[in-house]
């Protein structure tokens, strides 16, 4: 199962942290850290549909992203 992990600098340069694991039975772990914040957006997927893409692991938070 892979797990993966990446930081990204968002348009106004904040930093976020990725992290998305495959799970038994095709659900995912995803979340989403912003630098220098103790709030995490975490999700798991029931039907994931894997492997995940970076963007698709990162479209999932633009919304809770978005807001400042």
């Amino acid at each position: 199962m892979p797990d993966e992990e990446w930081i990204k600098t968002l348009e106004d340069g904040r930093k976020v942290k990725f992290i998305y694991q495959e799970l038994p039975e095709d659900a995912a772990f995803i979340a989403a850290q912003l630098a220098g914040n103790e709030v995490v957006y975490s999700v798991v997927l029931a039907k994931a549909g894997n492997p995940l893409s970076r963007e698709d692991v990162e479209s999932h938070f633009e919304g809770e992203l978005s807001k400042k």
